[in-house]
């Protein structure tokens, strides 16, 4: 060590006599001050360097150069800073510029000083004094645009409660702007200071673990930073729920292997790019430094300190000043006196060539605006399995740009969730989670749905899990006496002071309450509440059971189909001609016709009909076979019809039970009906605005010590042994009606939710089991591990009364419409037929009597309407025809109605 402490010392004092020969061998030389306070070696180093590499490289012209006088000061000294400044001003020659201090106080008492004699004073430190000198300049960015980035990035993700801890005055000035951005309502923002106990901050780290803080805000040095982690790794706060978030723009600098793969987010801004090709020459440039003389600006670091590379960029930005400033005058310092009123004359056209000019050095492109550095890159890093990475960057015109895809940071996160161990928070609630008394052929004591769909995720994404049973069984409400959540939501809620639950995976229901305070990932089963209650007792076929196979309707309608084909089948009978015949057919010279169908016949013949027996009165005339026909089609098919649903209702057994639906339990006090007494089935009753439900609660509320239950396993077993009614979600109560015949599932579904797995809020995995979720669902993954434990490991033991019950509806009129509609329709094409045969008759009648039409159709007219008789006369002179009989000739009277003038018998 002494041996490298001497290499250094040499190469000091070379630097020191290069830079005095210059100043002897060259007529023109530029001499400025820099006051530094011993802990900032770096910024000492880097202004050496720089000054070195600006002379050897004539930055500032061919035969210029800069020299300077380095003094170390102790920190917040401003007496001393004062006389060096003074001292270095009445020097021979004056100065043409100061660097440093560093410390706020000294720093703000020679600002003032080289404000008064117009001697730019250049910083490259943070600097909140509002206003600044106008003789003051800092390459370091303006810190009300810095404390914008901050507030952006915290807008950016969206953060609504948050912690905030600062180490002093400073630290608040810089988060100014984020201390405004969140005053709003909508954010719940916790300020405190860095607080150290016996070197420690242990005990501030307890207290946000307790108070469940996970998103922090830091700004403090980065020296205190790997502290900080440390203690917060031993507490087991560096998980994926916390993120730590710091306001030092030096993390790089930093080793945080350890913290890689603790699965913490840890962020922080960097204004120094180390893929900037400038960053990249000078850190070679200084490593190899460091490997040879054992000392160079970086002390050992990671990365280039901020401050450090600002220092390097300042005397690089003088230099080009100062070239543009000598081109363009002569430049000449002056010798001046802290007791004397007098200013350097070239003072103020250096700045104004400093605050004009453009430059990109190590910390990016350096431009003034006002004075002020406010035009500037902010790389955004996270902490990865990777190490420190980019996610994006931010500038004052932009704002926040993340260049990280979404694919990216998928794949980072499978990558830190494969391989670590998440706890696993449930129920023992058949079938979602079995509870074995051995170990079965995996050698685990438990199984289940839930337990094969964690495999599976396990499987896809590479995880482990430990499971542990909820101590008191319970899924999960909000007490309104506390405030806080029980059951496995409470323990995913307080993870930090329970079993630190990373998942809660059971038949758990995702709700909006539930959502607010935890995040759930996609439904993998879709249900609803229902009824479970036991089966009624089968009760005999009703002594009119011979009436069901029919709907009341048809019956109505097919007695009104028979009264209106025999009256129609009568009217048609007597408007035809071919239903008239004579009565007595021995007796050919009979004068009188009659019509067989009168009101009786024509009732008994479609009777006849429809009980498939026949009659002994048959139609002759083409209009009465033809609605004969199309009732004889009716009939058929309505028998045939009936008497297939018969033989159903007569050997079905119809269950009759007393309740059907939930307005049916409302309605009644038999019935006892309850459900769990905390859960999400509990709360859709409290929370429910229709009045069945709203009376089906205040039931519940004034019976709770009888009807709720502490668990689904009681809640069945309760309706197994009393009167009682049990409301559930659909597939516990689709689980127990495979296995117990003896209940049954009563009325729909009282509404629509899904079971999903749940996570603390903000979970990093949450995202990444519902796109897994999702994929197992499409490919029907879920589907077989439903089959395999709700029908398959049931045995199939109740059987099935589908098949009993189909077909048993009785048919109603739009099962036989369209037989009516046809017999209609055949009725009224047989009266056209009828009225057609009747007007032929009616014109030829008229020819042989020798009347006009008109007068004819008026006496069968009344005939058929008036009269209403079912014999007639035929009467009139009919002439006579020669009969010839054994040799004798005989004059005959023609017997056929249709060929003579008919005339009515009146009774």
């Amino acid at each position: 060590m002494e041996n490298m402490d001497f290499i250094f010392k040499i190469c000091i004092s070379f630097v020191a006599i290069w830079n005095l020969h210059l100043s002897y061998g060259q007529t023109e030389h530029f001499r400025v001050a820099a006051l530094f306070e011993p802990e900032y070696e770096g910024m000492i180093l880097a202004f050496q360097n720089a000054v070195t590499k600006v002379n050897m490289h004539s930055e500032v012209g061919p035969g210029k150069n800069i020299i300077y006088d380095l003094k170390t000061i102790a920190p917040h000294d401003s007496f001393v800073a004062n006389k060096e400044v003074c001292r270095e001003m009445r020097a021979p020659g004056g100065i043409a510029a100061v660097f440093g201090p560093v410390s706020e106080i000294s720093r703000a008492h020679v600002q003032s000083l080289c404000n008064a004699f117009e001697i730019p004073h250049i910083q490259a430190v943070w600097d909140s004094r509002v206003p600044r000198e106008y003789f003051s300049i800092s390459v370091y960015p303006d810190h009300e645009v810095l404390g914008r980035s901050f507030a952006d990035l915290i807008k950016h993700w969206e953060w609504k409660s948050f912690t905030v801890i600062y180490e002093d005055g400073e630290s608040l000035v810089r988060l100014q702007k984020l201390l405004e951005t969140a005053r709003g309502e909508e954010y719940k923002m916790t300020i405190r200071m860095l607080e150290v106990h016996q070197n420690t901050f242990t005990s501030m780290l307890k207290e946000l673990k307790e108070k469940q803080e996970y998103r922090i805000v830091i700004d403090c040095h980065v020296s205190k930073i790997r502290q900080i982690l440390d203690e917060a790794d031993s507490l087991n706060m560096l998980s994926a729920y916390y993120h730590f978030h710091f306001t030092s723009l030096d993390l790089s600098q930093l080793d945080l292997e350890d913290f890689k793969f603790k699965g913490a987010n840890i962020t922080s801004m960097r204004l120094i790019d180390p893929s900037n090709p400038e960053v990249m020459n000078i850190m070679a440039e200084w490593g190899l430094m460091e490997t040879n003389i054992g000392r160079s600006p970086l002390l050992g670091m990671r990365a280039i300190g901020t401050e450090t590379a600002l220092m390097y960029d300042a005397v690089h930005m003088y230099a080009r000043a100062l070239a543009g400033l000598a081109n363009a005058h002569h430049i000449s310092t002056e010798t001046l006196n802290c007791n004397k009123r007098e200013v350097w004359n070239q003072g103020n056209s250096l700045l104004n060539y400093m605050k004009a000019i453009e430059y990109d050095g190590l910390s990016g492109k350096i431009r003034f605006d006002d004075g002020k550095r406010k035009d500037f890159r902010l790389g955004i890093i996270s902490l990865t399995h990777h190490g420190l990475i980019e996610i994006g960057h931010w500038t004052p015109k932009i704002g926040i740009n993340i260049t990280v895809t979404v694919a990216q940071q998928v794949q980072d996160e499978r990558e830190m969730l494969r391989n670590m161990t998440l706890r696993v928070v449930t129920i023992y609630d058949p079938p979602y989670v079995v509870n074995l008394t051995e170990p079965n052929e995996h050698g685990r004591m438990h199984e289940g749905f839930i337990i094969d769909l964690l495999d599976e995720l396990s499987r896809i994404l590479g995880f482990n899990y430990t499971i542990y049973e909820e101590s008191k069984r319970e899924y999960g409400s909000k007490v309104e006496a506390t405030g806080k959540w029980n059951g496995m939501i409470g323990d995913l809620i307080e993870r930090d002071r329970v079993n630190k639950a990373d998942i809660a995976a059971a038949g758990l229901t995702i709700t909006y309450a539930r959502a607010k305070v935890v995040d759930f990932t996609m439904p993998f089963l879709n249900l609803g509440i229902t009824i479970i209650y036991r089966k009624p007792m089968k009760s005999p076929p009703d002594l009119f059971s011979f009436l069901l196979p029919l709907s009341p309707d048809v019956w109505i309608y097919m007695i009104a189909a028979y009264l209106c084909v025999s009256f129609m089948l009568f009217v048609i009978a007597r408007f035809t001609p071919y239903e008239w015949e004579n009565p007595h057919p021995c007796n050919e010279e009979s004068e009188e016709v009659e019509n067989q169908f009168t009101i009786l016949n024509s009732l008994w013949f479609t009777i006849g009909s429809l009980m498939q027996q026949g009659s002994d009165v048959a139609p002759k005339a083409s209009s009465t076979r033809f609605v004969a026909s199309i009732w004889y089609l009716f009939t058929l098919i309505l028998v045939s019809s009936y008497t297939a649903n018969l033989a159903a209702f007569l050997t079905k057994s119809r269950m009759v039970g007393p309740i059907t639906n939930a307005e049916d339990l409302s309605l009644q006090t038999d019935i006892k009906y309850g459900t769990l007494a905390s859960g999400s089935t509990r709360d859709f009753f409290k929370n429910s605005n229709m009045s069945t439900y709203k009376r089906m609660n205040a039931y519940m509320n004034a019976n709770g010590d009888r009807v709720l239950v502490k668990g689904n396993t009681e809640g069945f077993e309760k309706v197994k042994s009393e009167n009682y009614a049990f409301l559930a979600e659909s597939t516990s109560i689709d689980y127990q009606v495979q296995r117990n015949c003896d209940l049954m599932q009563v009325g729909d579904l009282l509404d629509s939710k899904g079971y999903g797995l749940a996570g603390p809020k903000d979970s990093p995995w949450i995202a990444l089991l519902s796109k897994e979720i999702v994929h197992l669902q499409q490919k029907q993954v879920i589907s077989k591990f439903y089959t395999k434990w709700w029908v398959e490991k049931s045995g199939a033991v109740c059987e099935d009364d589908t098949d009993k019950k189909k077909n048993t509806n009785a048919l109603g009129v739009a099962n036989v419409g369209g037989v009516f509609v046809v017999l209609a329709g055949g009725t009224i094409f047989a009266l056209l037929v009828a009225i057609l045969e009747f007007l032929w008759k009616v014109s030829r009648n008229a020819r042989v009597d020798k009347q006009t039409f008109w007068s004819e159709m008026t006496e069968e007219l009344r005939f058929i309407f008036v009269k209403c008789k079912s014999t007639r006369n035929t009467g009139g002179d009919q002439g006579t025809k020669t009969v010839e009989n054994n040799g004798v000739t005989f004059n005959a009277i023609p017997t056929v109605p249709n060929d003579r003038n008919h005339k009515e018998v009146f009774d």
